[in-house]
């Protein structure tokens, strides 16, 4: 198992066991052992316990092999006492003090286990809103967010990580222009990620220029009027001067939801990429795609048939986590196995395309997003129905839209792409479905404050076995982050090594929506946008992603906020120290 330092850094800060005095009594062998055994006594449960040991070895290979790993909670609790292994969840905010207070406790229950969390404040009465039982005057959702903010940041994920939450409000509440604005100022709300719940009839007002009412949820009666065009500028304006907020296509997702018998989907997990029902709960893993690629001396290509195989065995570890599930409120766990959402994913999708030698700038990128993710959901559906024929149907299927198409499947949702933050630094491959951010840069925010420094293993071993190396080539890419204009470089390397900034807005989002064509859940991506775009830019890439299919949109303006988690630039020395003291200077001189 080869680990790169960046992620021993990242096993040993957040992962590996450690006992009451803190120190780490586990090696990274030893807890993908933990892992891979405890998700297989799930075969238990189902009579096949004969077959517990068969998978806990199958498991053990491919996650050693970085084939795939699962959320972060799986691999921090499977197999301790705290046994939380879901990463996404929502929970309900209804317009009583006893409901807010509520759901702030049920969130520091699932935040101190690893879980990231979604809220929709847009069931909260507006400000200044009379409160009938005192008498007294209602301070609105945003104001209660910042209690929400404020306990979050007193919580560590598992004692490992501060907590994420997302906010939703809907377009339509009163208080829109105060909760779009929220973050204007850096530090505000800081364990927030915010988005608008935008509607059809949002759009369809913005298109004709028109003026939409405002209503308030708590007598469902209007307050008054906003021209729509006034909103989209000022949301605009905030994301491109802050990152937030994003936009969530709220009628889109509930549209889509084959479970809207059951309710609305009001909010989606920290990153976007689960919309969920109050208090569901998902798990996660994503697919490496990095090692699903065959290498010769002609041409890389997709190994589909060790692809295929691989699905199968990752939808049954998904179903198994749900089954060995310790919750830690009882209204998830009820929710949470009536419905048994999984969420497939993939990573190292950019490291794949070089491999292939396919530009993230091109059609042929786009094109085989489609056809991957095609593949990847029709495989997963059929492995779910296999389950099924096993198992059973998940319980609520009778209330699905699978019954209408006489579907028996296993679980109600099966696929979705995260954003493999940390997940991905272990697997040593780029993250989720994300361009290279840059060919060296800094990344922060990870282990608290230390900065661990990058440079893409890909383009390094080209430069080694190419003999590209040089003092130049080191400080360039310090200071740059990528190739595009050095000129020793071949035209075709710098195309294939294309990084996030050199990819324009539209290509980012056409992207994001060729994949959300074949996921039933959602995608995080961020829609990397340059320091020097404009607000116009951020409002078509709105607009583009509602035409195109998207269930939803985050922009981030590089250099928009003081704090970054990546940022291009570093000392050489570190990543030379890091990344070159075996290449001998003379022999990879240029």
């Amino acid at each position: 198992m080869n680990l790169s330092e960046n992620a021993k850094k990242v096993l040993d800060a957040r992962y590996l066991r450690r006992d009451v005095k803190g120190h780490i009594i586990e090696n990274p062998e030893e807890l993908f052992r933990r892992v891979a055994k405890s998700v297989a006594q799930a075969e238990s449960t189902f009579g096949a316990k004969d077959k517990a040991e068969y998978w806990e070895e199958k498991f053990y290979e491919e996650l050693t092999s970085f084939e795939f790993l699962p959320n972060s909670p799986t691999l921090m609790n499977a197999g301790t006492p705290v046994g939380q292994l879901s990463a996404c969840f929502v929970i309900p905010v209804e317009d009583t003090i006893e409901s807010i207070f509520k759901a702030i406790k049920d969130m520091a229950l699932i935040q101190r286990t690893g879980g990231g969390i979604g809220f929709s404040f847009s069931r909260l009465r507006p400000k200044d809103s009379v409160v009938k039982s005192t008498g007294g005057k209602s301070s609105g959702p945003v104001s209660f967010m910042k209690i929400f903010d404020s306990a979050t940041e007193h919580i560590k994920q598992g004692g490992r990580r501060r907590g994420a939450n997302m906010g939703v409000l809907r377009v339509d509440h009163p208080d829109i222009l105060e909760f779009v604005m929220a973050k204007l100022e850096e530090g505000e709300l800081r364990n927030f990620n915010l988005s608008v719940g935008i509607t059809d009839s949002f759009m369809d007002a913005l298109k004709k220029d028109d003026a939409f009412e405002l209503i308030n949820p708590v007598t469902n009666k209007a307050t008054g009027k906003l021209k729509a065009r006034f909103l989209f500028e000022t949301i605009a304006k905030c994301a491109w001067g802050s990152g937030d907020p994003g936009l969530l296509f709220i009628d889109r997702i509930n549209r889509n939801h084959p479970l809207n018998e059951l309710g609305e989907i009001e909010s989606t997990n920290p990153c976007g990429e689960l919309p969920l029902l109050p208090y569901e709960s998902c798990d996660l893993a994503s697919i490496n795609l990095s090692r699903m690629v065959d290498k010769n001396n002609v041409k890389s290509s997709i190994n589909w048939e060790k692809l295929r195989c691989l699905i199968h065995d990752i939808v049954r570890f998904l179903d198994d986590v749900i089954e060995i599930n310790k919750f830690p409120i009882p209204e998830l766990e009820s929710i949470t196995k009536r419905n048994r959402k999984i969420g497939l994913g993939i990573m190292g999708f950019a490291e794949m395309l070089i491999m292939l030698g396919i530009s993230y700038s091109s059609v042929e990128a786009v094109q085989l997003a489609d056809k991957l993710m095609s593949f990847i959901y029709n495989v997963a559906f059929g492995a779910s129905t296999k389950l099924a024929n096993e198992r059973g149907t998940f319980p609520n299927w009778g209330k699905s839209a699978y019954t209408q198409r006489n579907k028996k499947i296993r679980n109600a949702t099966l696929t979705s792409i995260a954003p493999t933050g940390t997940i991905s630094i272990i697997a040593g491959t780029s993250s989720g479905i994300e361009p290279l951010f840059a060919l060296a840069y800094k990344r922060s925010h990870v282990l608290e404050g230390e900065m661990l420094g990058e440079i893409n293993p890909l383009f390094l071993k080209y430069v080694k076995s190419e003999k590209f190396y040089s003092k130049h080539l080191l400080g360039e890419l310090c200071e740059k982050g990528n190739i595009h204009n050095i000129k020793e470089i071949p035209e075709e390397v710098r195309r294939i090594f294309v990084t996030a900034h050199e990819i324009p807005y539209e290509q980012h989002i056409r992207m994001q929506a060729s994949f959300q064509k074949n996921v039933d859940n959602s995608v995080s991506k961020t829609i990397n946008m340059p320091q020097d775009a404009t607000v116009e830019d951020v409002k078509k890439a709105y607009v583009m992603a509602y035409e195109l299919g998207c269930k939803g949109i985050t922009i981030f303006r590089y250099g928009s906020k003081k704090q970054q988690v990546l940022e291009i630039g570093s000392d050489e020395k570190a990543f030379e120290k890091e990344y070159f003291t075996k290449c001998d200077p003379d022999a990879c001189r240029m």
